[in-house]
């Protein structure tokens, strides 16, 4: 474990220094949801944010998209300022961003169609993505006839097709039953392997942080700052189902809820 963010070595992806970021209350009430918060993410590296509900993980997903602006500090993405929402940039939401009036074929092919690719080439390559995650033979049904994991595997073919470079997702998993959630963080890890995005996963779950990521930032609670870096040092491919039960994975997780704990019970 490090209480900074480790010297970066590779290039950097997503760069947020000393940035705070402040929000004003219909009152008129100036509330900090971000204060001095610095977060690396190096190309192709897979990082979990955790920390107390309300300290500001969505914020700092908000500052890498463009979606806002720091009230202090910089955002970079590949070492140029964050101006504008990106286009290399795909984000998975808690709730399904699925088009219901259209088949799970059209809602793969939505993005390419809507960047400017013939309709015929995208929906070749939607039939390939449906495939890629075990959708084959579902690509005329619509969202309402999907169950939730479904709906999921859906949205996660909607952002891979794109080829994003870097992959932002907010507890995209926590509406699913136990089951249905680690087969989709087996599903999240084998597209990611073929992809290699720069991914920050914001999650509630220590064992889902540890699960999937290289490097896990706990936060403080509001205004948040980082508060540990610990370096996640299971070997890769991971097989989830056996890493789990490891003593490291296990010594990772009490580490990081007694960080997490402390501000919690604050």
């Amino acid at each position: 474990m490090t209480h900074a963010a480790s010297t970066v070595q590779d290039e950097v992806a997503i760069e947020l220094n000393n940035v705070t970021r402040r929000f004003v209350s219909p009152e008129g009430k100036v509330i900090p949801a971000l204060q001095n918060f610095s977060l690396q993410v190096r190309r192709g590296e897979f990082v979990a944010v955790v920390g107390p509900t309300g300290c500001g993980k969505s914020t700092t997903l908000g500052l890498i998209t463009g979606l806002a602006k720091p009230s202090a500090g910089t955002v970079r993405l590949y070492g140029q300022p964050v101006a504008d929402i990106d286009p290399r940039i795909g984000f998975v939401f808690q709730a399904d961003a699925v088009f219901p009036w259209h088949s799970v074929l059209q809602n793969v092919a939505a993005g390419p169609i809507f960047r400017g690719m013939a309709k015929e080439v995208a929906m070749e390559k939607a039939r390939d993505w449906v495939r890629r995650v075990g959708l084959a033979g579902f690509e005329a049904h619509y969202p309402h006839q999907l169950s939730g994991g479904m709906r999921k595997r859906v949205a996660l073919a909607q952002t891979f097709i794109n080829e994003p470079e870097v992959l932002l997702m907010d507890e995209p998993f926590s509406a699913l039953d136990v089951q249905t959630r680690a087969l989709m963080q087996e599903e999240l890890l084998q597209l990611w392997a073929g992809n290699k995005a720069s991914v920050v996963f914001v999650t509630h779950d220590i064992e889902e942080a540890i699960a999937l990521a290289d490097r896990v930032f706990v936060l403080t609670r509001g205004p948040a700052t980082v508060k540990a870096v610990y370096d996640i040092d299971l070997p890769r491919p991971r097989d989830l189902s056996e890493a789990r039960y490891s003593p490291r994975f296990i010594e990772l997780s009490r580490s990081i809820w007694r960080d997490l704990q402390s501000e919690v019970t604050i």
